[in-house]
């Protein structure tokens, strides 16, 4: 009897690979769903405690990671998008402070500030207050948490010395989220293209 040309081929049986979240909360695991009726196309969302990428049945490991980092970094970045105000900014701050620094830095205020175009963050020991540059706002939440903690820890530290720097060695994304604020500064320094014009 011939094949029905109408008729797909079923899926391969679903593979899905839970592993430690790259973007989003540090302890978020992630499952990736393959599938042979998705061609091209990647997508991701979060489904309770976990988040959940779907990706083509073809796609090679290295795609797959690749893309996982890739979707993780955009969700994260639609949630910061989502604006933190000052009161959550606190809230995030206490709660970075208890998870990586003993709860020992406890600022007195935390807020965003739209002054700030030549630093990410700035902290006053003496008044016990961080402020954050407006200009975090929409990027991955990794990158945010790792600048907060960072003005956390000169609450502690002043300087910029061995201690302050063995403070933030708890932290998972301290380089990643060093080297994605570089890339963005360096970004910003690249000659302009003119607009092309339009007839």
């Amino acid at each position: 009897m011939p094949a029905d040309p109408l008729r797909r081929a079923a899926d391969p049986p679903r593979r899905t690979a839970t592993r430690p979240a790259t973007g989003g909360p540090a302890t978020s695991p992630v499952e990736v769903r393959r599938s042979s009726r998705r061609r091209r196309t990647v997508s991701a969302y979060r489904e309770g405690d976990r988040t959940v990428v779907l990706i083509p049945a073809r796609m090679s490991e290295a795609e797959e990671r690749r893309w996982v980092t890739v979707m993780l970094d955009k969700l994260a970045a639609q949630e910061s998008r989502r604006k933190l105000g000052d009161s959550e900014l606190a809230e995030r701050a206490e709660r970075l402070s208890e998870q990586f620094l003993d709860g020992r830095a406890r600022p007195a205020t935390v807020r965003w500030v739209t002054n700030q175009n030549t630093r990410w963050g700035s902290c006053t020991p003496a008044e016990g207050s961080i402020r954050l540059s407006h200009r975090l706002q929409g990027m991955p939440e990794y990158v945010v948490d790792y600048v907060l903690l960072h003005e956390l820890a000169h609450l502690l530290v002043p300087g910029h010395g061995q201690r302050f720097w063995q403070l933030l060695e708890s932290y998972p994304r301290t380089e990643r989220a060093r080297g994605y604020l570089e890339g963005v500064v360096a970004a910003e320094r690249l000659p302009q293209l003119p607009a092309a014009r339009t007839e």
